[in-house]
């Protein structure tokens, strides 16, 4: 028979929802486990790296400096026809500033966090089932270092899983992903790029990047994550082919090479219906905590994380591991993320179903000659409102 190790609270998956989860239930007393399939945490990437001052502010992250690849000022967002309205501290006053990570280095320092606080990491160690014990705990049966199998008893388990993970089901949670709110992502990390501004974003919409966009991400004086997330329900060539075709035609890139190649789905359906049941939660991008219009997710990672590791260490020393006392996660994550992603969804299908590149090219002008202190999608909404009333109409309720 197998071994058996008993934890309070057992966290699947590694990374920054991961690790926060399980920093957050150990420092609150809870006995903690986190395993991770990988040999390396933080490897490999799985996004464009970014994160702004004011979510790191407000998450009250001590970023070791070592996990900063690149100060960011600014970015600029680029139309079909290459205009560009360009957002830097020299116009905008609040909310444009952030660093692009190492991933690599940063997700290692929040697992070391965790550890630090008393939680256990077992690397190397993968989740192959899930099921529930006599007492309602589950059971899951891992495969670590040298194919040892062992059953891990949880009293919570935390899914952190990430978009493809098993998890959710394994607990009887949906969280299939429509395909039209599915975008298929490909990044090269390129070197020898020549940048306008080496220590600003880029984002490129229309065409280039069918129901998506395509991204250069300063990572240094001449390196960059230049990704591009395609909707493939819209589009008529691969992901990695619309890539290689934005690369060519980019005077960014004309003569980078790249060092490092990713790819992935990235689910912008919102967070699901369901994030819990009993003994059981979501989090990250496995709770689909993922911006439905960028596609970025670190911050609600780790804030979903936080939350989730909180709730988890109290229903622990009260002893009910029932959904009902997991529900003030469920209600933090309405609160503070769903309700937002909700009209960030009706502002991506209104971007990626109802411009065309015509429409995206006066719109960036448009933006490009505006006067407003602060950059956010409710002020760019408020500009696009006075280019094309017509079509904003709808979105009226939203500002």
């Amino acid at each position: 028979m197998s071994e058996i190790k008993e934890v309070d609270v057992l966290v699947i998956g590694a990374g920054p929802a991961g690790s926060m989860a399980g920093k957050c239930a150990a420092e609150n007393g809870a006995k903690t486990l986190i395993i991770e399939k990988k040999s390396e945490i933080g490897t490999p990437k799985r996004c464009a790296e970014g994160i702004r001052d004011s979510d790191i502010e407000k998450l009250g992250l001590d970023i070791d400096e070592r996990c900063i690849a690149r100060c960011i000022d600014g970015a600029s967002i680029i139309s079909p026809n290459n205009t560009r309205a360009m957002f830097t501290t020299e116009n905008i006053k609040a909310n444009i500033t952030g660093v692009v990570l190492e991933r690599k280095v940063f997700d290692k320092h929040l697992t070391m966090d965790a550890i630090r606080c008393g939680c256990e990491v077992m690397i190397k160690t993968e989740a192959t089932s899930m099921k529930r014990d006599s007492d309602g705990c589950f059971i899951v049966d891992v495969v670590s270092f040298q194919e040892k199998r062992t059953q891990i008893k949880a009293k919570i388990v935390i899914g952190a899983d990430g978009p493809e993970g098993h998890t959710g089901p394994w607990a009887g949670i949906n969280t299939k992903v429509p395909q039209k709110e599915m975008e298929s992502g490909v990044q090269y990390e390129m070197t020898n790029m020549k940048m306008l501004k080496n220590d600003s974003l880029e984002f490129y919409f229309g065409s280039v990047a069918p129901g998506g966009y395509a991204w250069i991400f300063p990572k240094g004086y001449d390196t960059a994550n230049v990704g591009i997330d395609i909707n493939s329900a819209k589009a008529q060539k691969s992901a990695i082919e619309y890539l290689n075709d934005f690369i060519a035609d980019c005077y960014a890139t004309q003569d980078a090479q790249i060092v490092e190649i990713n790819v992935g789905g990235n689910p912008l359906c919102g967070v699901f219906d369901e994030i819990t049941t009993d003994n059981f939660m979501l989090v990250g991008d496995a709770a689909g905590c993922v911006n439905p219009v960028t596609g970025g997710g670190i911050d609600t990672a780790i804030e979903s994380g936080m939350i989730a590791g909180e709730v988890a260490a109290k229903a622990i020393a009260n002893g009910d591991y029932s959904k009902d006392a997991l529900s003030d996660y469920v209600d933090y994550i309405d609160e503070h993320i769903n309700q937002k992603f909700k009209k960030l969804i009706k502002i991506r299908d209104f971007i990626y179903d109802e411009l065309d590149d015509s429409d995206l090219d006066e719109f960036t002008k448009a933006l490009s000659e505006a006067d407003f202190d602060e950059f956010s999608f409710k002020n760019m909404l408020k500009i696009l409102m006075k280019t094309s009333p017509r079509k904003l109409l709808k979105l009226r309720k939203l500002l």
